[in-house]
């Protein structure tokens, strides 16, 4: 009889638990969403950092998109994220492609209450909450010692960028301080090809055409990699002039594979976009409790700068690399 009774008992408690729960209100909202913007979005590096975003936004149970130009179009981007600000979103992550160009509308964004975060390329003189990214200027210390390793100490060097763009210009202030040990090698070049592959193999492909000496080629943005070497590919040049390119798109990776591209620098845009959500919803919530809200508080609660590292590739990793990958995509 007593066993009996503390079946019901226990089942009543139970009962009522789990009225209560449902009774509590959830922690995320249906109405929650997070956006992030970036330029380029056709980019694998950007299917990539989408990737991320979205499994965080599925973990955490919020709404997410994924915006920006699809080429790369600094003014196309901002008109994109002034459109995130104007939906009132939970948070906003951005990739500004010319921070000068985004400091009033993340500024406004901060104002009316939207937590804004950098992702890959920061803003900082703007009032955006934290940096989520490389560490770019040591990313191009990385680059600018294996590149003046592979020249063997000298020569004439080209450097493929993006002007204007904060973390690229970083990565070229990291390259020429790796260099000042090097003072045999000389930049004779530095080209924009605006982040399109076809622009940076017409530039290098006109070069050489012309005669001009290159010793070696540093690419410190996506598209300048492939680009160089589908150019020196086709002039039977590759493995010739040594390459080091920045990311690990699967072009690149091809090139490193045939030969024609010696290295790469990757990121990890994929870590980068997923704790980028985390971090705004965190900010959203106000999780962090070391003053009362982030929106008053005299310092960000969270980490101003977060450091995601990189990795570099060539011909001693790369399958080991690819069978990584490989192995992370049949667990998506």
């Amino acid at each position: 009889m007593k066993q009996a009774t503390w079946k019901v008992s226990a089942i009543a408690l139970l009962a009522a638990v789990g009225i209560f729960s449902s009774c509590q209100k959830p922690f995320h909202e249906e109405t929650e969403l997070f956006i992030f913007v970036a330029a380029n979005t056709s980019l694998p590096y950007w299917q990539e950092a989408k990737a991320g975003f979205m499994d965080a936004a599925r973990g955490l149970g919020v709404k997410a998109q994924f915006t920006g130009s699809e080429t790369y179009s600094p003014q196309e981007e901002l008109e994109a994220f002034q459109k995130a600000v104007d939906k009132h979103p939970s948070g906003i992550a951005v990739s500004p492609a010319r921070p000068e160009l985004f400091k009033d509308a993340i500024d406004s964004a901060v104002k009316l209450g939207i937590p804004v975060i950098c992702v890959d390329s920061d803003a900082p003189d703007s009032h955006r909450i934290l940096f989520v990214g490389t560490d770019n200027y040591q990313a191009g210390l990385i680059s600018g010692k294996r590149i003046a390793e592979l020249m063997s100490g000298e020569g004439q060097l080209v450097v493929i960028t993006i002007p204007g763009q904060f973390n690229v210009d970083e990565r070229v202030r990291g390259i020429t301080d790796a260099l000042k040990k090097y003072p045999k090698i000389k930049i004779s070049r530095t080209l924009d090809d605006k982040g399109d592959p076809r622009s940076a193999n017409d530039q290098i492909s006109a070069l050489l055409d012309a005669k001009e000496k290159i010793d070696g080629i540093v690419c410190v943005e996506a598209s300048g990699g492939p680009g160089t070497a589908e150019a020196l590919h086709r002039l039977n040049l590759g493995g010739k002039i040594p390459i080091v390119a920045m990311d690990n798109t699967p072009e690149t990776l091809d090139f490193i594979q045939q030969g024609v591209i010696a290295a790469t620098v990757a990121q990890k845009p994929y870590t980068m976009a997923f704790y980028g959500l985390r971090f705004l919803d965190d900010l959203h919530h106000n999780i962090v409790h070391e003053f009362k809200d982030w929106q008053t508080a005299p310092v960000s609660p969270l980490p101003t700068r977060v450091d995601t590292g990189t990795a570099l590739i060539d011909a001693t990793n790369l399958a080991a690399f690819r069978a990584a990958e490989a192995t992370r995509r049949q667990q998506l």
